[in-house]
Parts: C-alpha cells; structure tokens; sequence
C-alpha cells in the first residue's frame, strides 16, 4: 500500500522535470531562431544583439559563436555578484548561439523593406515565445538577465534603471564596432516586455505542479 501511494508521486515529479527540461530546450532553440530571422531582417537588433554583431564583424567570428562566448563573459561576471547558476543559465549559453548560428545557415538576407519588416516581426514573435517557454520552464535565467537582477540586488538600484544602463552600454559599444542600430531595435525595445508580459504565463510551470 505504501508502494502504490508513492510511486505515482515520483511519476509525477519524472514527468513535471521531463517537461521543464524539454520545454527549456525547445526554448532555448526557438530563441536562437527568432534571433536569426531579426538579424536577416537587416533593420536592427537589440541591444545585446547589436554588440555580439558588432563583434563578429570585427572578430571574422561567426554571430553565433560570438553570442556563447558572450554569455559565458557575462556568466563570468555573476561570481562577484554571487548570482546562483541554473542549467536553464548555462544551456541558455550553449544553446542560443548555436541555434542563431544555424538559423543564420539557412535563412537569408532580406533587403526588400516590407519582407524585411515581417521577417523582424517573424523573429520578434519566436524571440517573445521562447522567452516565455525558457523563464516559465523555472530552470534559472539567462546570463544577461542574471546580471542585470544581480546587480539590481546588489546596488539596490531599481531595476529599469539597471537595465536601461546597462543596455545603453552594450548597445553603444555594438555601434561603435559595426552592429546594426535601427527601427528593429527601437521596436524590440518597446515590445519585447508587453509580448513577454502575454507568453510567460501561457508556459509557467507551477512550482507545485
């Protein structure tokens, strides 16, 4: 009797950590692509984006390959912040640029402004899905959003202000190395949040599920 009472609840913990792994990845590969098709769209990436751009122009470095070794700086960055690693943190940097890479292999450049225009909005739908898919999986943020709320922690500074810094940070730096600034990623800017707002609670996974 005492068998026939636990066994589903292990059951049911294989299955809810199954589906937290599985939603995570395919969130993880979904963000890669939506990054791809915004940055074959030509108008502008965000600001993160723009950096990583940047970079591989200068480098000759796959964007792909620039955005995992991106991440894992930045993962570098959370040790004096004494920000907890989770493996959603550190497959969000193998992942993401591994799945840009090969979205980018596949999809190609846009230069008509109305393709370009659904080809961005395209990506930006994917990236907001993803979003939601990966944070609602509850398996740890991603190197950059764990900086940003480690440093919110650690400084007390409100978390906007963080964020708008250090964006503004990384985004000139992409500028000034070659990345694409534009109407993408004023857009993203003023969209990414309330898309977000919409797709985290369809994924979230309860704690208690």
């Amino acid at each position: 009797m005492t068998t026939a009472l636990v066994t589903p609840r292990l059951t049911g913990s294989r299955a809810v950590w199954a589906r937290r792994i599985i939603q995570l990845l395919v969130g993880l590969f979904l963000y890669g692509i939506g990054l791809a098709l915004m940055v074959r769209a030509g108008i502008g990436l965000a600001p993160w984006d723009v950096l990583s751009q940047g970079i591989s122009l200068r480098t000759g470095i796959p964007f792909g390959l620039v955005t995992n070794i991106l991440g894992a700086i930045v993962l570098l960055l959370w040790i004096p912040i004494r920000v907890r690693v989770g493996l959603g943190t550190v497959a969000n940097v193998l992942l993401v640029g591994t799945s840009a890479q090969l979205g980018l292999n596949v999809i190609p450049q846009q230069t008509v402004p109305g393709i370009q225009a659904l080809v961005f909005a395209g990506g930006l739908a994917v990236v907001a899905v993803a979003t939601g898919l990966y944070i609602g999986a509850r398996l740890g943020p991603g190197p950059r959003d764990g900086l940003m709320t480690g440093l919110h922690r650690r400084t007390g500074r409100p978390i906007w202000m963080v964020r708008t810094a250090l964006e503004t940070v990384v985004l000139i730096a992409g500028v000034l190395l070659g990345g694409q600034f534009g109407i993408g990623t004023i857009a993203f800017a003023m969209l990414i949040g309330p898309m977000v707002n919409v797709t985290l609670p369809l994924f979230h996974i309860p704690e208690r599920a």
